[in-house]
């Protein structure tokens, strides 16, 4: 059963909203909620935990009255004409528009076949209102958590789902905040034994971690604050899912990699960004093949941030990630950073870049009978398809995914492409072709 605090709270906050918006009695829908969590407690807690997924994102009104009225709507305790009696238009449109997914009153999605669906009709839910994509999100981050008590089969197809669908959509769309979480209680179903290692791996000497990075901090204010930079430095929580692609993408060992101690630095502009980075470079030793200028260069979802790597005391290395707060909150909230809804109204510059190509991914699934190509297309997509390297001037070079040292080597000067003879990745001998 859901907590009674937060019932406490959930019922005023409902009977708040609707005396306010629509000046209707707030009982039956309260009738509807206690009916719900009386004959269907299960789906209660799943609500409650899809509320708490959406807080961090600062939804509107509308979007939690309908994440919270959906199971009401689709387990008939309350009939439509009774919503249509105490709720404004536009809310009863969006629960219609989450009612049309077809997907919440479902365990999980069984096959390619479905998620092919199960993804299309979340591309035209985006496309229509990006609200409605959050809230399934929200309601998939819910599902997992609550999956521990399932069998086993079902608690797979929930995480393959998600990190087919869910997570690449959410990484996509900008939303870091349910991006992490999605990743790493997928990856805790499907690869339960990588997922405990790293986790124990994360726990050895946290204590003296932590410390390193909290004098690195120190050093580093003292160093920003010289110059009159007012920044807002912190540690930096690594996730499982990511440190076990970076192992596995780099074919590093655990304690070889860089990031496990990291430190973010926030600040008012681009310049004070760069700047900032100068300083670390001029007082620490940067790692080689460790900077990346995703200010410059953003990621394929608008991400934008400095990250380097540098040799700190002891001769540990701690990755530095600087942005400015505006890219901390876009960074963190995506598309919920643009999200406010008016009906009619314009669209957010930002959100209509972040969605267009998500358009013509269904623009080009048209016509499929079985959507065959769409989930594939939309994996392709959502891959990190951009490496980026960095001259020995110092120049950022902007490459395709699998591109070789040699495509490097051609790109810096045609000479240097035809005198090339041998090549370091990540301090490490390799093929030119590799």
């Amino acid at each position: 059963m859901v907590e009674d605090d937060a019932l406490v709270t959930l019922r005023h906050w409902l009977t708040d909203y609707i005396e306010r918006h629509s000046g209707a009695e707030a009982a039956p829908l309260l009738e509807g909620l206690g009916r719900l969590a009386q004959d269907r407690p299960q789906r209660s807690i799943l609500v409650h935990q899809a509320l708490q997924a959406l807080e961090p994102l600062s939804p509107d009104a509308e979007t939690v009255l309908a994440t919270l009225l959906l199971p009401v709507m689709l387990d008939r305790q309350l009939e439509p004409q009774e919503l249509a009696e105490h709720l404004s238009a536009s809310t009863l449109k969006l629960l219609g528009q989450l009612k049309q997914l077809q997907y919440f009153g479902r365990t999980y999605l069984p096959d390619d076949s479905a998620r092919a669906e199960g993804l299309r009709r979340l591309l035209l839910a985006l496309v229509e209102d990006v609200r409605v994509v959050l809230i399934a999100l929200a309601w998939q981050l819910a599902r997992l958590k609550l999956a521990a008590d399932l069998d086993e089969q079902t608690r797979q197809s929930i995480a393959r789902e998600t990190q087919l669908i869910h997570a690449p959509l959410a990484n996509r769309l900008g939303i870091g905040q349910l991006k992490w979480q999605l990743e790493d209680l997928a990856f805790q179903y499907l690869e339960p034994q990588a997922y405990r290692q790293i986790r124990l791996l994360l726990a050895e000497r946290q204590a003296d971690r932590e410390a390193y990075v909290n004098a690195f901090m120190t050093q580093l204010k003292h160093v920003v604050g010289e110059v009159g930079i007012k920044a807002e430095i912190s540690g930096r929580a690594k996730h499982v899912y990511s440190i076990w692609r970076k192992m596995q993408r780099k074919g590093l060992d655990f304690h070889e990699l860089f990031d496990v101690r990291a430190v973010r630095v926030m600040v008012d502009s681009v310049a004070e960004c760069y700047s900032v980075l100068g300083l670390v470079h001029t007082h620490w030793q940067p790692v080689p093949g460790e900077f990346d200028d995703y200010i410059t260069n953003p990621k394929p979802n608008l991400y934008q941030s400095l990250h380097t790597a540098v040799t700190g005391a002891k001769g540990r290395a701690v990755e530095v990630q600087i942005r400015t707060h505006d890219m901390h909150r876009h960074a963190e909230l995506g598309v919920a950073a643009h999200w406010r809804y008016k009906e009619g109204g314009p669209r957010d510059a930002g959100l209509e870049k972040r969605i267009g190509v998500m358009r013509q991914l269904l623009e080009g699934a048209e016509g499929e009978s079985d959507g065959s190509s769409l989930l594939e297309d939309f994996q392709n997509l959502t891959t990190e398809d951009r490496v980026y390297v960095l001259t020995p001037r110092g120049e950022v070079k902007d490459m395709v995914a699998g591109a070789t040292p040699l495509d490097f080597a051609y790109l810096v000067h045609t000479e240097v492409g035809h005198r090339c003879r041998g090549a370091r990745v990540n301090g490490r001998i390799v093929p030119l072709t590799t």
